[in-house]
């Protein structure tokens, strides 16, 4: 835009370069009408939905000038618009959100307005879920020291000065995961710095109502934290606070906070009208600290602009931004068609081989351990943490100890082999855990937490839902979470109860954007696991507990280029007269049954579970007429529903009787070992609808 001509301005204001306070001050007024005229586009039905960024545009500004676009590293929220313009985003890319664009450059229309991605400028893809990209984000800042360490990792590069900004509102801070990240950002001395921008509320909860004391109160536990609280209000104090906030972080001195209050004077949405919970006179106060107009008044009493200076710059902000919304309005709608692209990316193109059978005879178990250390030593990017995954605490310990390597051991010796740095023990906080290796994969890391039990899985359900398994297709390809989540998972154990023996796998075969593996024998397991690592998508690697010591599936350890693609299953036996449908340690039970029954049998072990392989079930129900399937999860809802749904609508007239399920009761693991066992399918279960089947 052309640029309103300014009087001779003194060189300095408050310390701050008064030309970089000018363009700051063009920048705001850009800001404001963007806000605006998404406002007007929403109520002409061109733009769907509006959130504001008004009223924290000096915070956002004043900070940006001390940050780096491309170096450093953000995970903003929806009020940062003001800061994606300090960055360098141009109103047009902004707009282009609001109108669902398909060149929108954030998501191609996927995701609401301010919602920000720029991989040039290293903003990464952002969620609405409140609080929950401030895990990532120490994640994140811990990629970096592992990377800047290691130079010449494929795919990453790193800085020894960078620092990861992260952002989120007063009301936010009442998420747990921002408690999380907080500690693990102390713990680790991370260069993160947590921006807070306090506007008094979280939709219409006052803050009052959030916490006992201001954020900025709270967190003083937290040693190695530097707290910095701002008027984010004042553009100047911003720009000279901030800078020494950020000097501290980018030092090496560890994490800082900066508490900043601010003013929201629009609702917090278009979806919002704070004039119904808040009174005239608050709205008339806060409008008195407007931080456009608070900068503007200052400009002008320096003599650094005139009244006419500063209304020429609001006014050419709007003519560019309403210049911006024609062109947004004039580009390309999305395409309907490409709504299934980049829920993932590609599958690794791997072809099953021989297996060979010239390897040492080894556990399910110890075929996992094995396969880690291989992969480990071949790929320094993988990492693998969680609770209790290391051999000792310290190095001194590791000298006078044999190692723990996780509760089942299959972790052990890698903290011994690969150090600590790639193989270490996380706090007791799933979220945590599956967060920071969210923020590792987005370096182009490839992170394997584990989750030590899957019944304690569900603290981490907003990070593998919300944020990995959506990153690829709300950034529209732009970002990917390249991680190999592994889960010990299931039952039969005896004595496991309700918090050690469930199963729930269809859970997440339900999540797009996350592939589902369960192995169930020790040369599936290494297959399987090599191909999860070359993936560039999340991966949920089930692990069955009652597995990892059992005798009747071991196997000659496979060499290292046997690879099993994901939706290929495998014939366990070969039979004519009833197909058998099933994964996990029911394979074995299946295998049981069938020899109990006599009948032909042919049963087909699923191993992955999304992707699963449809085409071998239908071949098989074609040959035998007659489908069971059997999983240990609860019969209800679980995974051999969406079996049974694709037969009957693909295979039903190959069909020659109703097709059958065994599952687990409706109801959860008991401890006392009877009462697992009638819990769980056993083989007499399975039996019975076998002879049941082949009656009908």
């Amino acid at each position: 835009m052309a640029k309103a001509q300014t009087r001779a301005a003194p060189r300095k204001h408050r310390g701050i370069a008064a030309d970089e306070a000018i363009e700051d001050f063009r920048l705001a007024c850009i800001s404001r009408a963007i806000d605006d005229r998404e406002i007007a586009l929403l109520r002409q039905s061109k733009a769907f939905f509006q959130i504001s960024g008004a009223g924290h545009e000096a915070l956002y500004l004043g900070l940006a000038r001390h940050l780096r676009p491309g170096y450093d590293w953000f995970f903003p929220y929806y009020r940062d618009g003001a800061l994606a313009l300090g960055l360098g985003v141009s109103a047009k890319d902004m707009l282009l959100a609001s109108v669902g664009s398909a060149d929108d450059p954030s998501s191609g229309g996927r995701q609401m307005p301010c919602h920000w991605s720029f991989p040039d400028r290293n903003i990464v893809t952002e969620s609405s879920a409140t609080g929950s990209q401030v895990i990532p984000a120490v994640g994140c800042a811990e990629a970096g020291r592992y990377i800047v360490r290691r130079p010449g990792l494929p795919g990453c590069e790193a800085y020894g000065d960078e620092l990861t900004y992260v952002s989120l509102g007063e009301g936010a801070c009442s998420q747990g995961e921002f408690w999380e990240a907080l500690n693990s950002a102390c713990t680790l001395h991370l260069p993160v710095l947590f921006v807070v921008a306090d506007n008094g509320y979280a939709i219409s909860v006052p803050a009052d109502d959030q916490h006992p004391a201001p954020v900025s109160e709270l967190v003083r536990g937290f040693r190695g934290l530097a707290i910095h609280k701002v008027d984010g209000r004042d553009y100047f104090e911003v720009r000279t606070k901030g800078k020494k906030a950020i000097e501290r972080v980018r030092a090496g001195e560890g994490p800082g906070l900066v508490h900043a209050i601010v003013t929201r004077p629009y609702s917090h949405s278009l979806s919002d009208d704070q004039r119904k919970y808040r009174s005239p006179a608050e709205l008339a106060e806060e409008q008195e600290y407007d931080p456009i107009d608070q900068l503007e008044r200052e400009l002008i009493e320096a003599q650094i602009l005139s009244d006419e200076d500063a209304a020429a710059i609001r006014r050419e902000a709007k003519e560019h931004v309403a210049e911006a919304a024609t062109h947004a309005l004039a580009a390309r709608r999305p395409d309907p068609v490409t709504v299934l692209e980049n829920v993932t990316g590609p599958l690794p193109d791997v072809t099953e081989g021989d297996p060979g059978d010239t390897g040492d005879v080894v556990t399910y178990g110890e075929s996992i351990r094995l396969t880690l250390h291989e992969l480990m030593e071949r790929d320094e990017r993988i990492r693998v943490f969680g609770e209790d995954v290391a051999d000792a605490p310290t190095d001194e310990a590791l000298e006078a100890v044999a190692g723990k390597g996780g509760v089942f051991g299959i972790t052990h010796g890698l903290q011994r082999k690969f150090g600590k740095a790639r193989c270490f023990n996380t706090p007791l906080a799933e979220a945590n855990i599956i967060g920071r290796a969210i923020g590792q994969a987005v370096r182009g890391l490839r992170p394997s937490p584990e989750i030590q039990f899957f019944d304690y899985i569900w603290t981490a359900m907003q990070q593998i839902k919300t944020e990995a398994a959506t990153t690829r297709w709300r950034s529209d390809g732009q970002w990917s979470v390249p991680m190999v989540l592994r889960v010990a998972i299931g039952g039969y154990l005896q004595g496991g109860a309700i918090w050690h023996s469930q199963s729930g796998e269809a859970i997440f075969t339900h999540i797009p954007g996350l592939f589902v593996v369960m192995p169930s024998r020790a040369r599936d397991a290494a297959g399987l696991l090599r191909t999860a690592f070359e993936c560039e998508d999340p991966v949920l690697f089930l692990e069955h507990k009652h597995l990892y010591r059992q005798m009747y599936n071991r196997d000659p350890f496979p060499s290292a280029d046997y690879k099993i693609p994901f939706g290929k299953a495998t014939y366990v036996t070969r039979g004519d007269d009833i197909t058998l449908v099933t994964y996990g340690a029911t394979v074995q039970r299946s295998v049981q049954a069938a020899r109990e029954t006599g009948l032909s049998v042919e049963i087909i072990d699923l191993r992955s579970l999304w992707p699963w392989d449809k085409e071998a079930v239908c071949e098989s129900v074609a040959k035998t007429s007659r489908l069971l399937v059997v999983h240990e999860d609860i019969t209800d809802f679980g995974f051999g529903a969406e079996v049974v749904a694709h037969v009957t609508e693909n295979c039903f007239f190959d069909l020659d009787a109703p097709v059958m399920r065994v599952g687990a009761k409706r109801t959860h693991v008991a401890y006392e070992p009877t009462l697992e066992d009638a819990i769980l399918p056993q083989s007499s279960d399975i039996a019975a609808a076998l002879r049941a089947l082949a009656a009908i």
